[in-house]
């Protein structure tokens, strides 16, 4: 069968200008499955408060972390293109949920290089299903499939935020932090709203709604963001050795006045020293490749809070990137759904919201 591969990560704007960042931003934030809010409502909050207000900020954000070659996220994400590329025979190429390139340009481009092109493995760069970040891709690539009638099947990866080979990869990245002195890792994860979790409860009587929720046995597990940051966080830790008093998770990313997951990443980084821990490592699996989020806003703006609070040592530990045992474990995937296998092709999505 002719195959071939999409890494399909979230996307930056063209260039740090404003009226890029004002772009890319209208695009992420006018999605149903961001901001859950009806069309004409959303459409006055995005366009004419948020996006206005946060544009100017989020491009001095974005000139902060710009390399000579673009966006860090879309950067990392070619480099982890190219590396799978000469390991697999199957052509790879990116597509990002919004800005450039698109998920079209991502399936023209394969049936450019592999005519007779049958099917797609897109692979999405979310280890953990939500709404706003793993549904909202995976959706995205189906409904462009669909409407430009492409000939070829598309097989995705389910979230992976337990998989054997993704925690190994994931914890052999970390170790290395570890060999220095550190009172505390910190295991932060973008957040997304309460109300996303509670939205994606199938059981509607179980997410945040019952004491310890995530470490009851649910059926509401399968699509709950919040309980698969816990699995990550706990198979990390017991794979690396990390005792239970040494780590701990927050949320960080926190947009408008609703209750989001907590506790808030922000929030810990001033509280942390006065509770004793003032050497601390982060790291943020929540996503695969550094960017605004971890390069920005934890990297430099969390560090300057928690040094600010007494801290007196803290370490962003890198994202996965393109290591060597993440663009083996992507290379399994790939195997295993070449020879046949089901154990990694995502059967149905939540679908929370119809756009």
């Amino acid at each position: 069968m002719k195959r071939g591969i999409i890494l399909m990560n979230l996307g930056s704007p063209d260039s740090t200008e404003v009226k890029d960042v004002r772009k890319y931003l209208m695009e992420f934030l006018m999605d149903a499955r961001v901001i859950d809010s009806p069309f004409v409502f959303r459409s006055m909050l995005v366009g004419g408060i948020i996006v206005p207000f946060r544009a100017p900020k989020s491009a001095e954000a974005y000139k902060s972390i710009w390399t000579k070659d673009g966006s860090p996220l879309i950067v990392l994400t070619k480099q982890l293109q190219q590396a799978l590329q000469q390991v697999v025979d199957e052509p790879v190429e990116i597509a990002m949920r919004y800005g450039n390139p698109t998920m079209k340009a991502a399936y023209d481009n394969l049936l450019k290089r592999e005519p007779g092109l049958e099917e797609v493995i897109a692979i999405p760069m979310y280890p953990h299903y939500a709404m706003s970040s793993y549904e909202t891709a995976v959706e995205h690539a189906k409904d462009v499939h669909a409407k430009h009638n492409y000939g070829f099947k598309l097989t995705v990866v389910k979230p992976y935020y337990n998989e054997e080979n993704y925690i190994n990869a994931l914890a052999e990245s970390i170790r290395p932090y570890l060999e220095q002195d550190y009172d505390q890792v910190l295991f932060s994860y973008h957040g997304v709203p309460e109300a996303h979790v509670k939205s994606g409860d199938i059981t509607a009587k179980h997410c945040l709604k019952m004491y310890a929720c995530c470490e009851v046995p649910s059926a509401a597990h399968k699509y709950c963001y919040r309980h698969h940051c816990f699995t990550t966080t706990k198979l990390v830790a017991e794979k690396l050795g990390i005792p239970k008093e040494k780590y701990t998770y927050s949320f960080q990313s926190r947009l408008g006045r609703a209750e989001w997951l907590k506790p808030y990443t922000a929030v810990r980084f001033e509280e942390l020293p006065k509770e004793g821990v003032k050497k601390l490592l982060v790291a943020c699996p929540a996503f695969i490749s550094d960017c605004l989020e971890t390069l920005e806003e934890i990297a430099e703006e969390g560090k300057e809070t928690f040094l600010h609070a007494g801290g007196e040592s803290f370490q962003m530990i890198p994202c996965l990137n393109v290591h060597p045992l993440w663009v083996q474990t992507l290379k399994n995937y790939i195997s295993d759904i070449k020879s046949g296998s089901e154990k990694m092709v995502l059967q149905d999505t939540l679908e929370t919201k119809t756009i």
